[in-house]
């Protein structure tokens, strides 16, 4: 089950500052380098999206079209989360920037930029910060080599964005328990990492081969997880002992699926995109699944929504590289809201 905070009040959209001229160039190699990862990932993709996906039955009471309610044009969108409001924020790997959508049909709004690489996964800090992943560039590909990437703190009231620690091989998903801790995974690699509230990393707490996504379920007792490229399919981590692994969805080995980053919904199930498969999917119970939605290939991230207007609870919206953001009307759960510590 989700887990709530309590709702903060934030400015109205305003676009920040340009930046100086003279971080113009190191932005546009920035932009240049993390493209060349975008362009090898979409690449591989839509190779695997041509290829048959698996029948599983559609979900009772699923089987609509997506619905478009938002798209970042040029953008290779890689987190998702709502605020309280229902405000939708989702980032750009290819710009590092981070956007956010007052409501369903919305002009995007380019609220804030990471101060190195592209920007990845979101979370919620227990004080109603923002947690923004960074460092998604071709440094990723080395696996966990690197301890290159971060997370940064974005005031969305004010919309201040401020680096809080680094040390990851990467941030492809984040989600933060109730104590503090932050988890981030590297689909690229094996490690999964913590950072604790006083700012300590620890980015080999876990190891799980092309760990994609992460939420944690009821009590922060268990973490979940997409496996992307290696054994794909989908795992529960212990948070208590990280060497304790369950195995939710074995794909077989089928790559042409490309798990990625998953959301529950209100029964603490996993909800899943299968990237290359362009489905949407909802795993029933260990080695079994049902199809929400289909028809988006590339399709990196889900999260329901939260509060009562916007993007509001109990509705699913899926982000892609393709610069688009669906809501998945087969995925409603009345019960279901993004993820928030508790």
């Amino acid at each position: 089950m989700f887990r709530r905070s309590t709702s903060s009040d934030c400015a109205d959209d305003t676009a920040p500052a340009a930046p100086p001229r003279s971080g113009r160039r190191t932005a546009r190699r920035r932009l240049i380098a993390t493209s060349s990862v975008i362009t090898l990932a979409a690449g591989l993709f839509t190779a695997l999206s041509a290829a048959p996906a698996s029948a599983a039955p559609v979900c009772a009471g699923a089987g609509q079209a997506p619905r478009l309610v938002g798209s970042v044009p040029g953008a290779a969108l890689e987190g998702l989360t709502v605020d309280a409001g229902g405000r939708l924020y989702t980032t750009d790997l290819v710009s590092g920037r981070v956007f956010r959508l007052s409501a369903p049909g919305a002009r995007p709004v380019p609220i804030a930029r990471v101060p190195e690489g592209g920007a990845g996964a979101l979370a919620w800090a227990r004080d109603g910060a923002l947690l923004v992943g960074y460092g998604a560039d071709p440094r990723v590909v080395v696996g966990d080599s690197l301890r290159h990437a971060g997370i940064a703190r974005l005031n969305v009231a004010n919309l201040a964005l401020r680096p809080w620690v680094r040390g990851f091989s990467a941030t492809n998903g984040m989600d933060t328990a109730a104590s503090g801790i932050v988890y981030a995974t590297n689909d690229f690699g094996n490690l999964i990492g913590r950072a604790y509230p006083n700012g300590a990393v620890q980015a080999d707490w876990g190891s799980l081969p092309s760990a994609n996504g992460a939420v944690l379920g009821k009590g922060d007792r268990w973490l979940y997880v997409s496996r992307t490229f290696v054994n794909p399919g989908v795992s529960r981590i212990s948070t208590a002992n990280p060497r304790v692994v369950q195995s939710l969805l074995d794909l077989g080995g089928n790559i042409t699926a490309g798990p990625d980053g998953l959301t529950l919904d209100s029964k603490e199930r996993p909800v899943v995109p299968f990237n290359g498969a362009g489905q949407i999917v909802r795993i029933t119970s260990p080695g079994r699944y049902c199809v929400l939605g289909s028809g988006i290939p590339t399709s990196s991230v889900l999260s329901y929504g939260r509060g009562n207007r916007g993007f509001a609870a109990g509705h699913l919206y899926r982000a892609g590289f393709d610069g688009r953001i669906y809501e998945i009307p087969g995925g409603f759960d009345r019960g279901a809201t993004a993820a928030v510590p508790s």
